[in-house]
């Protein structure tokens, strides 16, 4: 059965070799037919041509959109001037983690919302009611993502924008192979790269022509099962995978996504700071035993006991280690610490690794 929401590219991916499969409700390029190692290490040195477009994205307008938004996200956006986003958490009434997006500031009283299957639509209609905003949901409005230390280089020759000069999460209104679009220098994979905004009528002509003269470099098509890969990597966390309502953001290391000096009300702002401290689990990272990747949810022993789970696994052929994600109680989150996987098929040592495995120090992004 087809998902309910379409991607134009639905028939590109097909032609790639593509099932599609679905998520957040939309048909999904999970695999396309070729390796995907080959697409991980096009990502790492060259770059990478994601379609995104099962991000949902929304359209905040009118003169109470700041305060509503504010009144949604842990971020102060009155600090998010026009042409500039921010990654942002949203919370549940009990500081739980319900949701993260890319709050966009187009122009006064004009935001998107950029979000993924969490509950941030709903939470920003309730936010909404009584006050002067309208909220669009626009799912003619694609985003598809050219990944990669090549990307800025390779994308400049088509935009008379000057790519090299937008800075990390900043965007703007341009044109790309001659068609409109929105460029954002923002991404899912620890490296340099731009997410491309285009309506379905603009994205197909975009895309063939990032792959047709991209090719030459090697610039490949990549699939979700890539972008998971280099989002372990760089230690990008994914809801309801690696975190849920039961955790809060100083669980997940996003407490810099929490503007601590905010001094507009937001959703389980009371709560979230009142468990500042208390965490119950820590978002770690670890290096297993095996020349596979470990299964997600194999439980983690230490001690004897049972101490946490893996929640992203991956195998890095760049890296040439099995990689994973954890939840595990904190007085184990330590550089060092010895652990011992026990999954359905896969039993074998591991040792807790500080996150990001790539780019520890997370200049490429920012670069």
């Amino acid at each position: 059965m087809a998902s309910p929401r379409q991607s134009v590219l639905a028939a590109r991916h097909r032609a790639l070799g593509s099932p599609l499969g679905d998520w957040n409700g939309m048909d999904t390029a999970w695999a396309y037919a070729q390796d995907v190692n080959a697409e991980h290490r096009a990502v790492r040195n060259v770059a990478g041509l994601f379609d995104v477009s099962g991000l949902r994205k929304v359209h905040i307008t009118g003169p109470d959109a700041l305060a509503v938004l504010n009144h949604v996200c842990t971020r102060d956006l009155n600090l998010i001037y026009p042409g500039k986003s921010a990654y942002a958490v949203i919370c549940d009434d009990n500081g739980g983690f319900t949701d993260d997006c890319i709050m966009y500031h187009i122009s006064p009283n004009n935001w998107i919302m950029v979000h993924g299957s969490g509950t941030a639509l709903t939470q920003l209609t309730k936010s909404a009611e009584g006050r002067n905003v309208s909220i669009l949901f626009d799912d003619d409005l694609h985003n598809i993502s050219l990944q990669g230390p090549r990307a800025v280089h390779f994308l400049n020759e088509y935009t008379p924008f000057d790519l090299k000069s937008l800075k990390y999460f900043h965007q703007v209104s341009t044109t790309l192979f001659g068609r409109h679009c929105m460029i954002s220098r923002t991404g899912y994979s620890g490296e340099r790269g731009y997410e491309i905004f285009a309506k379905g009528d603009d994205v197909g002509h975009i895309w063939d022509n990032i792959l047709e003269k991209g090719k030459s470099i090697g610039i490949l098509p990549c699939s979700f099962n890539c972008l998971d890969m280099v989002r372990v990597e760089s230690a990008l966390f994914f809801y309801p995978y690696d975190m849920t309502e039961e955790n809060d953001a100083w669980e997940c290391g996003l407490g810099f996504a929490v503007s601590k000096k905010k001094t507009a009300e937001y959703r389980g702002k009371a709560a979230l700071m009142a468990r500042m401290g208390k965490e119950k689990v820590l978002l770690y990272g670890l290096i297993a035993d095996t020349d596979q990747p470990t299964e997600s949810g194999a439980l983690l022993f230490a001690d004897g006991k049972e101490v946490g789970k893996i929640t992203g696994p991956m195998y890095s052929t760049i890296l040439k280690k099995s990689l994973a994600i954890i939840k595990v109680k904190p007085e184990y989150a330590k550089e060092g610490v010895k652990l011992e996987v026990r999954g359905p098929k896969i039993q074998c040592t591991a040792t807790a690794h500080p996150l990001p495995f790539d780019d520890p120090e997370k200049k490429k992004r920012g670069a």
